[in-house]
């Protein structure tokens, strides 16, 4: 999960595309937003065996956002993937 959270902030989209489970993911994961994301932080809330709950802060144009999921994995081969994620109401 923190992996994934530091692939946002820098960009690596290829990283994004590759920890993210085949039978959930995207042709293409990109991170080019327009305008511009400045990531502020990761707080972990909750986890379990297989899953992470978490709110990621940043910042477009000056403007305050925060995303609240709960993210899935799933472990093969000895690698963690994303799978799925559901966005809990506060």
């Amino acid at each position: 999960m923190r992996s994934r959270y530091c692939a946002y902030v820098l960009g690596l989209d290829r990283y994004l595309t590759e920890t993210w489970h085949p039978s959930t993911r995207p042709a293409r994961c990109e991170t080019d937003d327009s305008p511009p994301a400045k990531w502020l932080g990761l707080e972990i809330k909750a986890a379990g065996e297989t899953w992470v709950e978490f709110v990621a802060r940043y910042k477009v144009n000056g403007r305050a956002h925060r995303l609240h999921e709960v993210s899935d994995f799933v472990r093969e081969d000895g690698r963690w993937y994303y799978l799925s994620g559901s966005f809990p109401e506060n």
